[in-house]
């Protein structure tokens, strides 16, 4: 998948969902996506800033995630999916799909 695509799929979908009240970010292979959602909205960038919750993969295993071909617990477990900081934050994600 492509970097930018993901960015919009992402930037529309973050306008349904109310704001995270923290920061979110996704480092997709070498590629940075930082959802702001501390204020009034979730804001999108591609800021590699510090955040609460840091979610690392692949951008096929994103596709993959968004395509329903694997469970985000099944991505976990075996690796492809790591999380660093506030869980609680990630769990949040299931609205994102």
């Amino acid at each position: 998948m492509e970097i930018e695509k993901i960015r919009l799929e992402l930037a529309e979908k973050i306008t349904r969902i109310e704001p995270l009240g923290k920061k979110l970010k996704f480092k997709l292979d070498d590629d940075i996506i930082l959802i702001d959602g501390s204020s009034d909205e979730n804001v999108l960038s591609d800021k590699d800033e510090e955040a609460d919750c840091t979610i690392i993969m692949s951008k096929e295993t994103y596709g993959k995630l968004q395509r329903n071909e694997i469970k985000p617990m099944i991505a976990t477990l075996t690796g492809k999916i790591k999380i660093k900081g506030d869980l609680n934050l990630a769990k949040k994600l299931k609205q994102l799909t």
